[in-house]
């Protein structure tokens, strides 16, 4: 089986996705019989290119400007939703927190299209999840994104395919990287900008930081798993919020001298038929799961009224165990497994 693929982005998530695709081009063929091909890829400021017959991978990464010098003229993304042939549209362009725009509007272009939509993009998850599950659904074609929370960690399709009949409760964990990692430096005595400086020069933080230190990626994610495992209809603006940039040195001195430390820590549980949602700093003690993260490692525990409780760990992501994410849902969309 051929299956297409149009990309919708190319950072570093997109570009380790067409090198792990061309990685394992032959296991995918062995295991599955699906031969996946890149049809087009669009990018945000370096033009579109499109070729049914595929785009070379190396090429694409190596020498962009020789492949768009050839490229068909296409006005946008959405043009080469329609026009690249696709089995699937992946999309990978950056967050939009307040609207879910212009992801959601990509995902649903593809749907319509009569392809499979997978997105490493949050926004769609967070902001209109409900409808187009449901579009989806009546188009009989995969909507999937196992990528946008925890990575590649395979968290939505463990609710999916391994908790029949299960309702989940809530959870609680950490959930954004970045701030545990500046945290994590604060407790070995860097100070607060510092450790900000620290985490954008490793990659890690982006140039404005205030995504995540304020708590938006946070609300994102909980909103996105709410949606998803909880039946709610959650907006990032509706989650109770509040960042690390108000910690200091002394706050995370005084912890440690009672043998806590802070997080930044991501909750969710129906109260009385209501659900309750936050985001902020907290002390944890030694017993707590998130009491022993270092670096960029998350860890979520989910309750639920089948299994009690289950505590997933996520240890040093990268934008490479994103792509798998992406991978494993192109396979599995393939496959029929939605």
């Amino acid at each position: 089986m051929r299956l297409a693929l149009c990309l919708l982005g190319f950072g570093n998530v997109g570009r380790e996705l067409v090198r792990l695709i061309d990685r394992k081009h032959s296991e995918i063929i062995s295991r599955y019989d699906i031969d996946l091909r890149v049809v087009g890829i669009a990018t945000g400021r370096h033009g579109i290119v499109m070729d049914r017959s595929g785009i070379d991978g190396e090429t694409a990464i190596g020498a962009w400007s020789r492949l768009l010098q050839s490229a068909i003229p296409l006005p946008d993304s959405f043009a080469l939703i329609r026009e690249s042939g696709a089995d699937a549209t992946i999309e990978m362009t950056p967050i939009d927190r307040d609207t879910g725009r212009p992801a959601i509007d990509h995902i649903e272009a593809a749907l319509n299209a009569g392809q499979h939509a997978i997105t490493a993009n949050k926004g769609p998850l967070a902001h209109d999840y409900r409808r187009l599950r449901d579009l989806a659904a009546s188009q009989k074609r995969a909507f999937l994104f196992e990528a946008t929370v925890m990575d590649g960690f395979p968290i939505f399709n463990l609710y999916r395919e391994c908790l029949p009949a299960t309702k989940v409760l809530g959870f609680r964990g950490v959930l954004n990287s970045t701030t545990n990692l500046i945290l994590t430096k604060m407790e070995e005595g860097m100070p607060f900008d510092d450790a900000v400086r620290h985490a954008q020069d490793i990659g890690i933080a982006e140039t404005d930081p205030g995504n995540d230190i304020d708590g938006w990626d946070s609300a994102v994610k909980v909103s996105a798993l709410c949606n998803v495992m909880m039946d709610a209809d959650l907006r990032p603006q509706q989650v109770d919020r509040a960042g690390i940039r108000g910690i200091t040195p002394e706050h995370v001195r005084n912890a440690q001298s009672r043998r806590r430390k802070i997080r930044l820590m991501c909750s969710a549980e129906w109260r009385d038929g209501q659900l309750a949602t936050r985001v902020a700093p907290e002390e944890v003690a030694a017993n707590d799961p998130a009491y022993r993260l270092y670096g960029t490692t998350s860890t979520i525990s989910i309750r639920t009224d089948t299994l009690n409780q289950l505590t997933l760990l996520e240890t040093t992501p990268t934008p490479a165990q994103t792509a798998f994410g992406v991978l494993a849902d192109v396979i599995a969309a393939a496959r029929g497994h939605f």
